[in-house]
């Protein structure tokens, strides 16, 4: 907990002198996703708010931001902790990514495409292999499907699906195997970007459906054999 709290003490020049829950929030969020805070790790509300030099109140509401998220859950007389997903809550993420990221690729325009921070995802996730960082692979592939949303050119899209990636990284924190899922689906956002250079839309929309669902598959079975079908009593 000590090293977790020097980092945010870190960010806590981020918050300068109008400092807001939407602003601790956003760096709590990055923690979050980050795996500094895993799942079931409970949030001292004195620790945190004195590392960030800010106000209970001000630490309260962004809780309850990112319990709106369903990034952290409140436990009665127990207090706050970053959530444990079920295989359900998986599942649902997946849906939503196909059908907002397929959506963005389809509605795509003529091209070409705006594919320089697709390309530079691609990038990360090629450096992090060589390296064998495999949680920063994984960080690359998040990053990836962030740029390919982006391309919607829609703030809401860009906001809703921030709280789903976030979210998605609760799920990868519970795999004891990094490489083995994060590995194969470098090659698979390559041929996406290939196609999207290559003005293949369609073909791009269909590496991208395959990918997601076997990517769901696998979370699924990491999930089932980890954390339990039930979730491991999370909230």
């Amino acid at each position: 907990m000590a090293e977790q709290l020097a980092g945010l003490a870190d960010d806590r020049a981020l918050l300068g002198r109008t400092s807001t829950a939407e602003r601790v929030a956003d760096i709590l969020r990055s923690r979050v996703a980050e795996g500094y805070f895993p799942p079931g790790t409970r949030l001292s509300e004195d620790s945190i708010g004195g590392a960030l030099g800010v106000s209970r109140n001000t630490l309260r509401e962004a809780f309850r931001l990112l319990t709106h998220e369903r990034l952290l859950v409140h436990e009665l007389n127990r207090g706050v902790f970053v959530r444990v997903l079920t295989v359900d809550d998986v599942e649902d993420i997946y849906r939503t990514r196909a059908l907002v990221e397929c959506a963005v690729v389809r509605g795509l325009g003529e091209p070409p495409y705006a594919l320089d921070r697709l390309a530079g995802a691609v990038a990360e996730g090629e450096r992090a292999v060589r390296e064998g960082d495999w949680k920063t692979l994984g960080t690359a592939n998040i990053h990836f499907h962030r740029e390919l949303v982006a391309l919607a050119g829609s703030e809401r899209t860009d906001e809703l699906m921030r709280s789903v990636f976030a979210e998605l990284r609760l799920a990868f924190h519970v795999v004891d195997d990094p490489r083995r899922l994060h590995e194969p689906y470098l090659a698979r956002n390559q041929q996406i970007l290939q196609a999207l250079v290559a003005g293949e839309k369609d073909r791009a929309e269909e590496l991208l459906a395959v990918y997601l669902g076997d990517s769901l598959e696998r979370v699924v079975e990491v999930y089932r054999r980890r954390v339990g079908e039930e979730g491991a009593g999370a909230g």
